[in-house]
């Protein structure tokens, strides 16, 4: 039986006075039950769980999650006549959902079928999803190192006259070789002008001699995402490439040293955007310095110049301050760190001084 986090979830529910929670997004699910599928759905009680799926997944879903009730729905019980009965068995009178996850049409078929109360309570999951505990972190650290493998192999590949496409495609492979369940999110691979472009998409460029490549990618490991960026140079680098880089560098280095529990993102992204616009870059640095990472490659809370919130211990946040100079050349350096009261510890451990291949 893999972990699951039923109990975790429960604890949450009378904050709301909820009693139950269903989920329904895969991410939150999986959170749930230690169990991804691309359907089925769950109800947490204070005292009983269960977990309904169709009959491709039935066996699969018995054998992984445990402290629940699994059962198979099928044409004479669909989901809504699962969940109605659970719902009348466990007494539940208010019932949470996910509200930034259920379309509307689904909302309304819920409510039409089943008779209690709908509580949107997406913030239990967001909350007890911020905070990741060391097994979580393990696996994020697992596909950060298989993603780091796949970047000191390509190195050995990336030549002018290959093109962006050509690097994802070794990117992805080498990944997946190394025992990825799957990318993360498509590799951005862009070169040239074209790394002014923060996500931009790979294309048929080849890369030439004297330009900058930028690969932005990661992989997924026992469910978890990592994410990271590199920056490199193809021959050589000019002043002013190697004056933007040790400018982004500078720019991550103070963010990270300024990370840790308890600070807000907007307080983490000031002392890395202090130092681009110190430089005189700063309306070339339009994005956040770091987003969380999790089951989901964007989660919350942010390092970003807009979030107050707290950030709470185990956080998995980012670190990736960029200049994008449009027509030119873009530069952007990524980490991921773990937030500690004491500061944070970084998981990526790949190069991440100027490379001139």
């Amino acid at each position: 039986m893999k972990k699951n986090r039923f109990a975790q979830i429960a604890e949450k529910l009378p904050e709301l006075e909820l009693d139950g929670f269903l989920l329904t997004s895969q991410a939150n699910r999986f959170y749930a039950t230690g169990f991804d599928s691309t359907d089925g759905i769950a109800v947490v009680t204070k005292t009983k769980n269960f977990f309904f799926i169709d009959s491709r997944f039935i066996e699969a879903a018995r054998a992984s999650i445990g402290d629940a009730e699994v059962e198979m729905v099928d044409r004479s019980k669909n989901y809504n006549a699962a969940i109605r009965q659970a719902v009348a068995a466990s007494g539940i009178r208010r019932l949470g959902f996910e509200e930034d996850h259920l379309s509307v049409s689904a909302y309304r078929a819920y409510v039409a079928a089943i008779k209690t109360e709908f509580i949107p309570a997406q913030s239990i999951l967001t909350g007890l999803r911020a905070a990741k505990d060391e097994s979580e972190i393990a696996a994020i650290t697992k596909a950060q190192r298989i993603a780091e493998g796949a970047f000191e192999e390509i190195l050995d590949v990336i030549r002018p006259g290959l093109t962006e496409k050509a690097v994802a495609a070794e990117l992805a492979y080498r990944m997946l070789r190394r025992g990825a369940e799957k990318m993360s999110f498509d590799p951005i691979v862009v070169s040239g002008p074209n790394s002014s472009l923060p996500h931009g998409v790979p294309t048929d460029r080849v890369l030439r001699t004297g330009e900058f490549l930028t690969m932005d990618f990661g992989c997924i490991a026992e469910g978890y995402c990592s994410d990271m960026t590199r920056t490199v140079a193809l021959g050589s680098a000019d002043e002013e490439m190697r004056r933007v880089y040790d400018i982004v560098l500078r720019a991550q280095l103070a963010g990270i040293a300024a990370a840790r529990a308890g600070q807000t993102g907007k307080s983490i992204d000031t002392a890395a955007r202090n130092v681009i616009d110190g430089a005189g870059y700063g309306e070339y640095f339009g994005h956040s310095f770091g987003h969380s990472v999790g089951i989901e490659i964007h989660e919350i809370p942010n390092a970003s110049p807009g979030d107050e919130t707290s950030m709470p211990e185990g956080a998995v946040v980012t670190a990736e301050p960029g200049i994008y100079l449009p027509g030119k050349f873009g530069v952007r350096i990524e980490d991921m760190m773990v937030l500690r009261p004491y500061g944070c510890d970084v998981i990526t451990k790949a190069q991440k001084d100027l490379i001139i291949l």
